[in-house]
């Protein structure tokens, strides 16, 4: 399911988004700026979805979110803050409509007559080749 941009607003205007330092190699750079985001959202209180939405939501990101509802990322994949930033809230939206989008069921189909023919014809020939692999009968 696609959310709107209306939608979209409203979720990231629900959003609580902290800046920490980051781990790893970088050099001073790492050390003297935040640039690792840390973005909560909480699903318990957010009026952008139905109840109905908020349950499949919390099946389907139940590893996600924790004991009080939220749902936590983090991003640190770029050095620049505004970068992670916008990184993190499209994966949220991302993990969002992934998760409200209904699972297409199968539907179960036969297999063709040709294709019924080349297996059975394939089945013929492997056969052959093994049978000519054989020692002679003398």
């Amino acid at each position: 399911m696609r959310l709107s941009e209306t939608q979209k607003d409203q979720i990231i205007n629900e959003l609580k988004i902290s800046a920490i330092r980051s781990s790893g190699p970088g050099g001073q750079n790492v050390n003297k700026v935040n640039t690792k985001i840390e973005l909560r959202f909480n699903l318990n209180e957010s009026a952008v979805f139905t109840e109905t939405q908020k349950q499949r939501l919390g099946v389907k990101l139940k590893n996600r979110i924790n004991s009080d509802g939220v749902i936590v990322l983090f991003e640190s994949s770029e050095r620049s803050q505004l970068k992670n930033k916008t990184q993190a809230i499209a994966k949220l939206i991302g993990l969002i409509e992934k998760a409200l989008t209904p699972v297409k069921r199968r539907v179960k189909t036969k297999p063709t007559i040709s294709s019924k023919l080349k297996r059975l014809e394939k089945k013929k020939q492997q056969s052959t080749k093994k049978q000519l692999r054989q020692r002679p009968d003398l």
